[in-house]
């Protein structure tokens, strides 16, 4: 689902809002869970799941297969997503 979708799907539920109302919370939901996750915090919605970050160590033995050269890869963080139990049932039947 697109941003687009998302807003004109609240706007059909929500009538009293305008386009930039709906715009500016959808901004400040996802900023909030932005940094929440650049600071390394938890992110969990109950009925929806959890947004985690995981540290991945640096890489110093990895080779380019084609040039057989050595690569390096810092060490960096990945954000991992966990749905909860009510969304897996929700998607699964």
């Amino acid at each position: 689902m697109s941003r687009k979708k998302l807003i004109k799907q609240l706007k059909d539920k929500y009538p009293s809002l305008n386009q930039s109302q709906l715009e500016k919370i959808l901004d400040i939901f996802t900023d909030s869970i932005a940094n929440a996750l650049k600071k390394r915090k938890n992110v969990e919605i109950r009925g929806l799941g959890r947004w985690y970050s995981k540290k991945l160590k640096e890489n110093f033995k990895l080779r380019n297969p084609t040039t057989n050269e050595l690569i390096y890869k810092p060490e960096r963080v990945r954000i991992r997503f966990r749905p909860s139990k009510k969304l897996k049932k929700i998607i699964n039947e």
